[in-house]
């Protein structure tokens, strides 16, 4: 650069209000490799964040770098909407060999856009063309995007006042736990579909994130999903799993649901499919949902072929026994620190959530969860909260991170905690970064 910015003027004088993320990290990044990302000051931070969850494999992993760099000095296709290219038929034999060992195949594949709200809205519209029903049923705490059938299904109230027009045709229904665990949410579903008096038809689908990524990190069991899955068959409803932030391995396996043995009838996937964070989602559906007419959903940026190049790349790490005891690695070492904390400061103070790699702690309120994230990014840490009231702070760092890096990133988070939680002292930053909602 010809020189070195540090003030964020430009940022304020040009761009929306609507911008979010700077404002609870306010610092001008320039590079990042991995975990670790660095200001224009020079400045590092330890990235628990993963861009929302779409740098599973961290921060311009050279294996995949080299990949798209190779790709572009060839004058590789960059976009070819749905055209065939070399690029993309090597992601879909990649892909297919992953299907047939996770799910056992018997799936299309269906490039519906470049985001994760895209994917959510192909999978709405497809169910409804396939039953000829017009309701979808979601959750409470759900999440699956921005756009308004996706916004419809999203639970969170600030979202959806956004909308400006009225969000319909989306029934909600209790999540796993939503009225404690001693009340079975399943009964409640069920008997209110069976009730003809209740007010409430079958729907065309069921549209559910197996582990809550914005909505608090509620995490769905094994019997809860097996059982969800018999009462969609029951009432002839299709289960959609909107694994766009747990799937690639962040809510443990490649998909998030593989725990449970459960087969969706449809699956979201887009944020860290790419592995390098290049926009680009599928829809998984059975074959015998594949009912489009050609051209009846399509949209131009269906062919990111650098995002298939390096996506293909990244279905490589599946096949990497150092990748996979890592992984492991990882997750035991956070386990096991949540516990700690658990307790260390008691479960109603400091409640571990999620599942896998895509964890955090409920906290007391939303304010407590803010303070512990603005005194972590003073120590060089970047991580977000999530739940309906910010009350959970939420631990997402790459899946490829080095373990040292993750220690020192969960013993600043320790401290934070004894500072806000206990009234301990936490370490005293270097710089003057600050923190801000305005």
């Amino acid at each position: 650069m010809d020189r070195l910015v540090l003030d964020t003027s430009v940022f304020a004088r040009s761009e929306s209000r609507v911008r979010y993320y700077c404002r609870r990290f306010p610092a001008v990044f320039s590079r990042a490799v991995n975990e670790t990302i660095w200001d224009e000051a020079g400045r590092e931070y330890i990235d628990f964040f993963s861009a929302a969850g779409s740098l599973n494999y961290g921060h311009n992993h050279p294996k995949l770098k080299e990949a798209l760099l190779s790709y572009i000095a060839t004058d590789g296709l960059a976009i070819s909407l749905d055209m065939y290219s070399s690029a993309k038929a090597r992601f879909l034999e990649r892909f297919e060999a992953l299907l047939r060992v996770r799910l056992g195949g018997g799936f299309r594949v269906m490039f519906p856009g470049p985001t994760g709200t895209n994917a959510v809205e192909a999978a709405l519209k497809l169910a409804r063309k396939v039953t000829g029903r017009s309701r979808v049923a979601a959750f409470t705490n759900a999440f699956h995007g921005m756009t308004l059938g996706a916004l419809a299904a999203t639970a969170s109230r600030s979202k959806r006042q956004g909308a400006g027009v009225p969000l319909g045709d989306v029934d909600r229904y209790p999540y796993e736990g939503y009225h404690g665990a001693e009340v079975d949410t399943l009964a409640i579903i069920d008997r209110m579909l069976c009730d003809p008096g209740s007010g409430h038809e079958p729907p065309a689908a069921f549209l559910l994130e197996t582990v809550q990524g914005e909505g608090g990190l509620n995490a769905a069991s094994a019997t809860w999903l097996r059982g969800l899955a018999a009462l969609c068959e029951r009432h002839g409803s299709l289960l959609i799993v909107d694994d766009i932030q747990a799937g690639c391995g962040r809510a443990d396996q490649f998909f998030s649901f593989e725990f449970a043995g459960v087969r969706p009838d449809i699956v979201c996937l887009s944020k860290s499919l790419s592995g390098l964070g290049l926009p680009l989602s599928v829809l998984l559906l059975r074959e015998t949902l594949d009912v489009w007419d050609p051209g009846e959903h399509n949209g131009t940026f269906r062919g990111n072929n650098h995002a298939f190049v390096t996506a293909a790349a990244a279905l490589d790490f599946w096949e990497d026994a150092a990748f996979e005891a890592q992984r492991q690695k990882l997750t035991a070492t956070t386990e096991a620190w949540l516990e700690a904390q658990a307790a260390r400061h008691g479960r109603e103070r400091a409640l571990p959530k999620g599942r896998g790699m895509m964890r955090g702690l409920r906290l007391p309120s939303g304010e407590f969860a803010d303070q512990v994230c603005a005194g972590a990014f003073q120590q060089g840490l970047i991580m977000e909260t999530s739940g309906s009231r910010g009350e959970v702070i939420k631990l997402m760092p790459p899946l490829t991170a080095d373990p040292g890096r993750i220690e020192q990133g969960l013993d600043i988070i320790a401290r934070e905690l004894a500072r806000v939680l206990d009234g301990g002292e936490a370490a005293t930053p270097d710089g003057d970064a600050a923190y801000a909602r305005a």
